[in-house]
């Protein structure tokens, strides 16, 4: 089939759904096509002796029929799509040779130019199914080219560098969208995708303020801290403002910093969009809670040290009647503690958990402005951690975090007390 290389490949989009796919050979080839397969609903047909053990895996469940045997004639019968990635050249030849008879489209891992298709590199980005295929200039595949092209085309879409345009309509609605911690790598590709196809953003102050300046001119920036109130409160601003531009038909992100349901008042903005009938999507960000002090060296979790790690909000203090906080099961707790909003609060914290048996030695860490430029951390024990705070001007936004975990973090990055 050589002469068939001079012509390019006639791409095309296979539909497998419910249509036999015969598999030939179970190792490592067809571990990495047969989810593809799968995800398009073919009824799938894996002919091969031994298979690896996540092969095995998807025939134990149901995803595939597992016939262990040797390829044998007539086992492409019926069939709309062949995949030939034994070990067993003969075997190979023979499964061609059928497909060429039967008018199969059939693809083969040992020997490209004597299959009747080509599998491109392909990825994924929500609804955009990527397919490439190039040449090496002499007619022949270049798969790594093919690979590169299509994993910055992937990248692209994913976060948003590549614009795609809808041109169908679009249903208007918020995504809620959680930015992470601040270092604006940190927010999730879907996140990032979204921020680029949206028509307005309203931003919280403590979101991942440099992705702003890459959106396009014509998206409408609205700062969530500069909406008039007037007779409302500012959730309750905030709320009828995204009402208000999702009901005008624009695709509205609710940029925030962390995950939108860590503190973050995003269920209250969810429940206020769906009396209204308008549609609401989540996407989850990385939380302060963990990410801030990872970022500063200090595991939240330690094998031998900690089990469990506890994140409260410390914007109400201990002795205020509005606290929601057993303290004194916070300080039995023999795990990490985590405070989030929690900086003017500190020594009140702190003396109430030394109050109900906590050990004032307690190591504790302030990370301000975690995961950024600016990021500094600033050590203290339970009992000194308030006059530290004030003494070094430790300001919002920081993650405290209290428990021998800060001690670890230290020993295991070299760094060192403030």
């Amino acid at each position: 089939m050589a002469e068939h290389a001079v012509h390019p490949a006639y791409p095309v989009g296979l539909r497998l759904s419910g249509r036999r796919v015969v598999v030939v050979g179970g190792g490592q080839v067809a571990q990495r096509r047969l989810p593809a397969l799968i995800a398009a609903g073919a009824d799938i047909v894996l002919v091969s002796p031994s298979a690896t053990a996540s092969v095995e895996a998807m025939a134990h469940a149901g995803e595939i029929r597992w016939e262990r045997r040797a390829y044998a004639d007539g086992d492409l019968t019926d069939t709309w799509y062949a995949l030939i990635a034994s070990d067993d050249t003969a075997a190979n030849d023979a499964a061609s040779a059928e497909a060429e008879r039967t008018r199969t489209w059939c693809v083969r891992s040992d020997d490209a130019d004597a299959a009747t298709a080509w599998t491109p590199a392909t990825g994924r980005s929500e609804d955009i199914t990527v397919a490439v295929l190039t040449t090496d200039g002499q007619g022949g595949r270049d798969p790594r080219h093919s690979a590169a092209v299509r994993d910055a085309i992937v990248e692209g879409l994913r976060d948003g560098t590549l614009a795609a345009p809808h041109h169908r309509t679009r249903t208007p609605g918020v995504a809620l969208v959680g930015g992470g911690p601040g270092d604006p790598d940190l927010i999730t590709v879907r996140g990032r995708r979204l921020l680029a196809e949206a028509d307005v953003v309203i931003a919280d102050r403590l979101g991942p303020r440099d992705l702003l300046d890459e959106l396009p001119p014509h998206v409408e920036v609205i700062d969530a801290a500069k909406i008039p109130y007037g007779r409302y409160m500012a959730q309750e601003a905030i709320n009828n403002a995204l009402i208000e531009h999702a009901k005008a038909g624009k695709a509205v992100v609710r940029l925030k910093g962390g995950d939108p349901f860590v503190f973050g008042r995003g269920m209250e903005e969810a429940q206020a969009l769906a009396a209204e009938g308008i549609a609401c999507t989540v996407v989850p960000g990385i939380s302060s809670s963990i990410s801030v002090p990872g970022a500063a060296g200090i595991p939240v979790t330690h094998r031998g040290v900690a089990h469990e790690f506890t994140v409260v909000s410390g914007h109400v203090a201990p002795d205020d009647e509005r606290s929601l906080v057993d303290w004194a099961a916070v300080a039995r707790l023999r795990g990490t503690l985590v405070l989030l909003m929690a900086v003017d609060k500190i020594g009140a914290i702190a003396r109430a958990l030394i109050a109900h048996g906590k050990d004032p030695e307690t190591p504790v860490a302030l990370v301000q402005e975690g995961t950024t430029a600016a990021q500094r951390r600033v050590d203290a024990t339970l009992a000194t951690v308030g006059e530290r705070a004030e003494a070094e001007d430790v300001r919002p936004p920081a993650v405290i975090v209290i428990g021998d975990v800060v001690a670890v973090g230290t020993a295991g990055t070299g760094s060192s007390a403030e």
